[in-house]
């Protein structure tokens, strides 16, 4: 099983919150928690021995819904975070969109 990589910026600290995220964190939850439930039901699925299309079938909306949510935290990121950096001013800006650039990139390879 594939091991979940925690990148952090090269300081080698993430920034405190409020995140972007933050004022919707219940709902976020909610939906990883969904999203669990699906990865779970492909376990189940390869335990009961179901026919490998169907088990692709439910890998593609799990994979989807992960995007979604992906995609969602991005513009809140965008709205949140690099709007305040913008408003700021200085080299931040700057560091903001390089962070939010290399976030889309590896959004793009999966």
């Amino acid at each position: 099983m594939a091991t979940i990589e925690t990148v952090t910026p090269e300081s080698g600290s993430a920034p405190s919150g409020p995140h972007g995220y933050s004022k919707d964190k219940d709902a976020h939850l909610k939906r990883l928690r969904r999203i669990e439930g699906q990865v779970r039901g492909l376990q189940r699925m390869v335990e009961e021995d179901i026919y490998c299309i169907d088990i692709l079938t439910q890998v593609s909306a799990s994979t989807k819904a992960l995007q979604s949510f992906a995609l969602q935290l991005l513009e809140e990121h965008l709205r949140h975070c690099v709007a305040h950096a913008a408003e700021e001013g200085g080299p931040e800006i700057d560091a903001k969109v390089e962070e939010a650039t290399a976030a889309i990139a590896r959004l793009l390879r999966t």
